[in-house]
């Protein structure tokens, strides 16, 4: 598993100051609120830098971060991800997950047959779904719901899933 996890991307500077614009790429917009640091990807390198504001622009964040006083500073940082150390993350509910933690997990069905992995994670609104790719490289989407999700063990890296009829032959 990754000791980061990306919170963010930079779209731009905002106003003169240099605060920067992000796209936020959590569920938890409000996270940012209480960050006292964010790890900020710069060059190909990642510093970490202090929180001096944050402001909500329509679904936008925007940030003030030490050590970026102006506009053209600023600029410079546009399409860089930012990052929050796992142990600083959100804490997360029973039968929570980082997305970027599923990436990869191994799928079987209950009578422990191997399906595929998971090789992405889509979000509709209503509930995420789980593409998993067979081994033939075919691909198939699960609902992550409780009807069909049965087991996630992140320890072993698996997931068990209940084959609801019609949702693929295997």
């Amino acid at each position: 598993m990754e000791d980061i996890l990306s919170v963010g991307i930079i779209t731009t500077a905002h106003g003169v100051r240099g605060e920067v614009k992000v796209f936020p790429t959590t569920d938890d917009v409000r996270r940012f609120k209480k960050c006292k640091t964010l790890l900020v990807e710069h060059k190909n390198e990642i510093s970490e830098r202090r929180v001096e504001g944050v402001k909500f622009f329509k679904q936008f964040v925007i940030i003030k971060l030490e050590g970026i006083s102006t506009m053209d500073e600023a600029l410079t940082y546009k399409n860089n991800t930012l990052y929050v150390r796992r142990k600083d993350a959100v804490k997360l509910e029973k039968d929570e997950y980082f997305i970027t933690d599923l990436y990869g997990l191994k799928v079987y069905d209950e009578d422990k047959k191997y399906i595929g992995e998971i090789t992405d994670v889509i979000q509709t609104g209503a509930n995420d779904v789980y593409e998993i790719t067979m081994e033939d490289e075919s691909k198939h989407l699960i609902p992550a719901i409780k009807q069909c999700v049965l087991d996630v063990d992140m320890q072993e890296r698996t997931m068990t899933i209940h084959v609801m009829e019609g949702l693929f032959d295997i």
